[in-house]
């Protein structure tokens, strides 16, 4: 495939993900910088997925979505729900400022799943984007306090990109 001069093309990297006694794991991950010219690692395979989980939202999820960013209501910036990035699905994601959040149910406390988070975040950022992550009883409880860490990381990444 023929990439234009402004686009890199995705390079296929063979990762240690895991080890378990003396067998090692590995993954192929692919790695790239997220942008236009790539819609910002948009991964239509999962696309299906992402509509399920769209039509299944947590109540957490549907609370944030629904007070603080649907219809631009997070500064004036347009938010996706449920958008496939890489080998993700980002529960939001603001291609304009590359943010992602992340809202987390209890599942996230166990010890395997947060070494997925933690691996996804590094991905994810090494893509390029800002992920921030909140727990469910978080948006559920300080929907306020939740809103105003949002505006602080826009306000910080908004400061970033008057320097570039």
């Amino acid at each position: 495939m023929n990439y234009p001069p402004s686009q890199t093309p995705p390079t296929r990297v063979l990762e240690k993900r895991a080890s378990c006694g003396k067998i090692d794991f590995f993954q192929f991950v692919w790695k790239m910088k997220a942008d236009k010219n790539n819609f910002y690692g948009y991964n239509h395979k999962l696309q299906p997925f992402a509509n399920k989980l769209r039509k299944e939202m947590t109540k957490a999820e549907a609370c944030l979505w629904k007070y603080a960013l649907r219809a631009k209501k997070m500064k004036g910036y347009p938010f996706c729900r449920q958008r496939p990035v890489l080998n993700y699905i980002a529960d939001f994601m603001c291609k304009e400022l590359k943010l992602i959040i992340e809202v987390d149910g209890i599942t996230h406390d166990f010890e395997k799943t947060a070494k997925r988070d933690d691996q996804r975040t590094d991905d994810l950022e090494q893509a390029g984007f800002k992920v921030i992550r909140f727990t469910d009883e978080q948006v559920l409880n300080q929907i306020q306090e939740v809103i105003r860490r949002i505006e602080d990381v826009i306000e910080t990444i908004e400061i970033e990109q008057s320097y570039k």
